[in-house]
């Protein structure tokens, strides 16, 4: 039986938030208009604005609305940042990369910080080779300081999450947090198994507020197991290639 991937962010999204226990932790996300750009914008003041096929963090634009009144607009997509005084300038500009492709807007979050740089933190959950699901690898993703995702593909560095959240957590403390993203990442499996019944591994992309409070960014069905290869401790990611083989994501050697 083949691996299941579902690529639409847009349709894990509906499936996540038809739990009660997971909607809390999901940012507002509505699907590219006009309508929902400005009034997104309005609440939040800060929105990224993703491809619902995308991967590896191509083609997302982080919008911005400066508080000050007559401020404007600005977006950054990779290193290019544009500013525009009004909102149809904006919206306008941000229509080009619309054309034939679906996107979404999820309310924006303010990451930490790492050496003033934003991280996220990746979660790796796969069934294991009795047929229960497991959280099998956690680490964090440093985004390139130029650049406004983490994604390794893009720039961003993989460090071990302790690393991360040493200026945030003490120790004893990141074990805890570190149970509560396991614990979160593991419900988003369970959840998303109803209706995707053969997905085998997922990736948890998340994201923690200034506050320490834990965000789902994104859920990938086709995640990334050799970011873990840059742990210091090897058999993190041994064990995760172990699972991938038993379910037949690769080729015994």
């Amino acid at each position: 039986m083949s691996i299941q991937r579902v690529t639409s962010k847009w349709a894990k999204t509906q499936v996540l938030l038809r739990s009660e226990y997971l909607r809390e932790y999901l940012p507002a996300t509505k699907l590219f208009s006009k309508e929902n750009l400005l009034a997104m914008l309005t609440e939040y003041n800060m929105v990224y604005v993703k491809p619902v096929n995308g991967t590896f963090g191509k083609g997302v634009i982080r919008v911005e609305r400066y508080a000050a009144p007559g401020r404007g607009f600005r977006y950054q997509i990779e290193t290019s940042v544009r500013t525009f005084a009004t909102f149809d300038q904006l919206y306008n500009s941000l229509y080009r990369y619309q054309v034939g492709k679906r996107y979404l807007i999820q309310r924006g979050i303010f990451l930490l910080r790492h050496q003033k740089r934003r991280f996220d933190i990746r979660v790796m959950v796969q069934k294991n080779p009795q047929g229960s699901w497991e959280a099998t690898g956690i680490i964090g993703r440093l985004a390139h300081p130029a650049k406004i995702v983490t994604n390794y593909h893009s720039g961003g560095t993989p460090m071990p999450f302790e690393q991360l959240m040493n200026g945030h957590l003490s120790a004893s403390e990141q074990q805890a947090y570190r149970q509560r993203l396991n614990k979160l990442s593991l419900s988003i499996v369970h959840q998303l198994q109803q209706a995707y019944p053969r997905i085998k591994e997922i990736g948890v992309d998340i994201a923690i507020d200034t506050k320490l409070r834990p965000w789902i960014l994104e859920v990938n069905t086709c995640p990334d197991p050799f970011i873990f290869r840059k742990l210091p401790d090897k058999s993190v990611f041994q064990k995760i290639y172990r699972y991938a083989v038993a379910y037949g994501r690769y080729k015994r050697k």
